[in-house]
């Protein structure tokens, strides 16, 4: 199923215990397993990249609590669990109804997690997350910001996703940030407090590594003005989309239009720029690089790792893979 017959399920709370959740936003896969299992006093086990292992999850699923606690299992990893194992843990499920199993793939190959017969036999409620739409992107914020007690109006939640190139990530990152001021947030406000990682610094940054410059000068100056290095490699990921999508445009149409690109109209020398970077990266290349970005987020994602150096380490190999 798709995310929007899955709030359908939400609001009618008719949804089940075991799901695998997957597609193409992290984001999304992120905020829904988050929304699944935030159950005050459950007893929570989550498995990050490789630290899955079957025996210990099995464990957790199918022990008993003496104080009736939830038992919630959470793998987030971007390569595929065996069916067998996967059947087993959502059979600890069907038994137990207290049990909680999210399966959360960051994971390209989606066809088997698509199609319906894969789990025919148990209740599993596999959901595909797309990047959202403008406007879902900005309902989301704006439920974020209300979550938070931000005051924000659509126009500037608006202009606060164009910064970032639609990254919801990080204008979530930025409500966060808006939490301290007591006023309504303007257009104005965010221009002035928003540090515009993909359209200030980063944009720069991207360039340079995209044309296999020394970029190491950028980076720096971006990492000392306080970025997270997840929030970097969320942006790169955002705009290495973007061109993408002119990539594709442009092999079927013969010319960009941002209009449908992007949702929005662009400066023609934008437009023109990311055109022209768009078509010197290959599909296959496009392929790849998602799926160095996507392993590395999900590394630095895991407890104790050094950030900094995987996001080098990443950086390096993605000016190796052009």
């Amino acid at each position: 199923m798709y995310k929007a017959e899955f709030d359908k399920h939400i609001q009618n709370r008719s949804v089940g215990n075991s799901f695998i959740f997957f597609g193409e936003s992290s984001f999304l896969i992120d905020m829904y397993t988050k929304m699944m299992t935030n159950i005050e006093g459950s007893n929570v086990l989550t498995y990050y990249h490789d630290e899955y292992d079957f025996n210990s999850a099995k464990a957790h699923l199918s022990q008993g609590s003496l104080f009736g606690d939830r038992n919630i299992l959470i793998i987030k990893s971007e390569k595929k669990i065996p069916k067998k194992e996967l059947e087993i843990l959502f059979d600890f499920c069907e038994k137990n109804p207290d049990n909680i199993f999210v399966y959360a793939y960051y994971g390209s190959d989606h066809k088997t997690y698509n199609n319906k017969k894969t789990f025919a036999k148990f209740k599993v409620m596999s959901v595909r997350f797309f990047h959202p739409k403008e406007y879902e992107a900005q309902n989301i914020i704006a439920n974020i910001a209300q979550q938070k007690g931000v005051k924000i109006d659509k126009y500037t939640i608006s202009h606060l996703l164009h910064i970032h190139n639609s990254d919801v990530a990080l204008a979530a990152n930025e409500i966060e940030k808006f939490r301290v001021y007591d006023t309504e947030i303007t257009t104005k406000d965010v221009d002035n407090l928003v540090f515009g990682l993909a359209e200030i610094n980063l944009d720069d940054f991207i360039k340079k590594l995209l044309h296999k410059k020394d970029f190491r000068e950028d980076i720096q100056n971006i990492l000392e003005h306080g970025e997270d290095e997840i929030r970097i490699i969320s942006a790169l990921s955002a705009y290495l989309t973007q061109l993408y999508m002119f990539n594709i445009y442009i092999r079927i149409n013969g010319a960009p239009n941002a209009l449908e690109i992007l949702g929005y109209p662009a400066p023609k020398f934008v437009v023109e720029e990311k055109a022209a970077l768009s078509i010197k990266i290959k599909p296959s290349q496009y392929l790849k690089l998602h799926e160095l970005l996507l392993g590395s987020e999900l590394k630095m994602k895991s407890s104790n790792v050094d950030k900094s150096a995987i996001l080098f380490s990443t950086l390096l190999k993605m000016q190796k893979l052009l």
